[in-house]
């Protein structure tokens, strides 16, 4: 039993590592030739909420920077740089914002003042003011994890220019199909043997949560409504989660003999079913999504049948 649990839980234990960021960054005021100040004032304060949401990274403050500029306008990653350095901040944040025919260009820069060395140098694209949301979470992340804007997509934050027929933006329905194997831990007529399962999923999936009825054919027939608490927006997202519901198990008919006739034992071998779950959801961003799924069964039955599944499929 410690065995199974043990990989019962190892999906759960899995956590990603993240970038050291508890240091101070100066975030120029945005430049922009051509968008109204208005939007780009809008683009900026998402900018600085997001990295204060995402993380412990100190932002200098505004007054402070504006001070040291003079009433100047820095449209240069170089002015940016003696900016930073005059506050003393760890790093500098720079970001141009440019129209080109109905979209907007967005150029940004990352530089480690205290190393001397730039970060990052990133280019996108918005699909409109509109798409600049989106597009300055994303921006935040990159900042952030220190990583390219290509890298980031997280369900909720597929920007405009991302919207190919395979990624999807938002929350969604999805249907799937999953299959493995039930293995019999007790009950099921002392069955030591694993046996192929078949489940259908419908299924709704938030950023953070999915919801959803299964329906499948496993040693018998089985239904339960599930939720999954998931642990990240990306494509690599661990969960863990329950289901209740109920569970028709397959037994072999018991007879027998006292004098005549024969007798049939009367157990019944259906009952409600309670579920703990762990697993991984991949490629989250995609129009579909790869489930594998280990689940822990508690049939409460006349039989006490319990089991272990593992699936794999679909959504």
């Amino acid at each position: 039993m410690i065995k199974h649990s043990l990989i019962f839980l190892l999906p759960a234990m899995i956590c990603l590592s993240q970038i050291k960021n508890d240091y101070s960054l100066a975030v120029i005021p945005f430049y922009s030739k051509g968008v109204d100040e208005l939007s780009i004032q809008t683009a900026e304060s998402i900018f600085k909420l997001e990295i204060e949401k995402q993380s412990s990274i100190k932002i200098v403050r505004e007054r402070e920077i504006i001070s040291n500029l003079q009433s100047e306008i820095c449209d240069e990653i170089e002015c940016a740089i003696e900016v930073g350095k005059t506050v003393r901040a760890d790093k500098v944040f720079f970001c141009k914002i440019n129209p080109l025919g109905n979209n907007l260009i967005i150029q940004y820069y990352l530089y480690d003042i205290v190393s001397n060395k730039s970060i990052l140098i990133e280019q996108t694209k918005a699909l409109g003011l509109e798409d600049l949301e989106a597009v300055m979470k994303r921006i935040a992340k990159s900042v952030v994890t220190e990583m390219p804007f290509s890298t980031g997509a997280e369900v909720g934050t597929v920007v405009g220019t991302e919207t190919s027929p395979f990624l999807k933006k938002s929350s969604s329905y999805n249907f799937g199909l999953t299959f493995g194997y039930l293995f019999p831990l007790q009950g099921y007529d002392d069955e030591t043997e694993k046996s192929f399962t078949l489940n259908a999923h419908f299924d709704y999936e938030l950023p953070n949560y999915a919801i959803g009825l299964m329906m499948g054919a496993r040693n018998g027939f089985a239904i339960n409504i599930y939720g999954h608490y998931l642990f990240s927006a990306s494509d690599f997202s661990p969960f863990v989660g329950t289901a209740f519901g109920f569970h028709w198990v397959s037994h072999s008919t018991d007879y027998y003999y006292v004098f005549e006739p024969v007798i049939r034992d009367k157990k019944q071998s259906h009952g409600f079913e309670l579920v703990i779950s762990s697993g991984l959801r991949l490629f989250r961003t995609q129009r579909f999504t790869v489930l594998i799924n280990l689940e822990y069964l508690f049939t409460f039955n006349d039989y006490n049948d319990r089991a272990i599944v593992f699936t794999i499929g679909l959504l």
